[in-house]
């Protein structure tokens, strides 16, 4: 590579050791990006990444736990190029108990995660993003963080058992996706969220019925989020079919 020679577009993706965060890192790299493969455990990051390697891709592991700011500024630290950062790392939290029966604390934990570590993670990396000539950010929220789907008489959501856990955070995480998107549209950043999908990965394994759709599946709105061109829409909420209403 000479001076002359323009770097490949560097993309990190949270949590991305298996599941959606897995398809997802495959998707960039098979984009022709270089992959910064995101995990809280070293031997399994360092295990996926050599899978997509073998499989011709550009994908390096990087130790990052999105509740530990040293490990999230170790790596903003050793980078000189971000353009695309897949907010993707989270945890189902308590299942199965409304709100009237859920501790502070559990609400709390999935906030750390879910909410309060993806500000972290692109609070830290926002002097990178802003370096670069078109920096996208997709936050991988979900469907169940939809108000609209839950206070719809006719959608199915609004049937299901109340919680007081994910599907509050992943609404927190909406919320702070639309203001980031407000304070970086200035920059070119286009940010927004999304929303992949029930999928068969161990975030939905505990389920009591099973899931057909696959990870890659739900990896697809997200690599479209993170490839957007320059004229694609920003501080908004999609899955496979368009819009999601908040």
């Amino acid at each position: 590579m000479t001076d002359k020679t323009p770097a490949k577009v560097t993309a990190l993706v949270t949590g991305a050791n298996k599941g959606i965060g897995y398809e997802v890192a495959a998707g960039l790299a098979r984009e022709g990006m270089t992959v910064l493969l995101g995990s809280r455990d070293r031997e399994r990051g360092e295990a996926a990444a050599a899978r997509l390697r073998a499989a011709g891709g550009d994908v390096r592991p990087v130790v990052l736990d999105v509740t530990d700011p040293a490990t999230i500024e170790a790596v903003a630290a050793a980078l000189t190029r971000l353009d695309v950062l897949v907010n993707n790392a989270g945890i189902s939290g308590t299942t199965g108990r409304p709100p009237g029966d859920t501790p502070p604390q559990a609400l709390r934990d999935i906030l750390e995660t879910n909410l309060i570590g993806v500000l972290m993670v692109t609070n830290a990396m926002l002097p990178l993003l802003r370096r670069s000539p078109a920096a996208r950010v997709v936050n991988v929220s979900s469907g169940v963080g939809s108000l609209a789907h839950h206070t719809d008489p006719g959608h199915y959501m609004s049937g299901l058992p109340p919680m007081a856990t994910y599907p509050v955070s992943k609404t927190a995480l909406n919320a702070l996706t639309v203001q980031y998107a407000k304070e970086l549209r200035g920059d070119g950043i286009l940010v927004n969220a999304a929303a992949p999908g029930a999928c068969a990965t161990d975030l939905t394994k505990d389920l009591p019925y099973t899931l057909t759709r696959t990870a890659a599946d739900g990896a697809a709105i997200i690599v479209r989020l993170a490839t957007l061109g320059p004229d694609g829409p920003t501080g908004g909420f999609y899955d496979d079919e368009g819009i999601v209403p908040w």
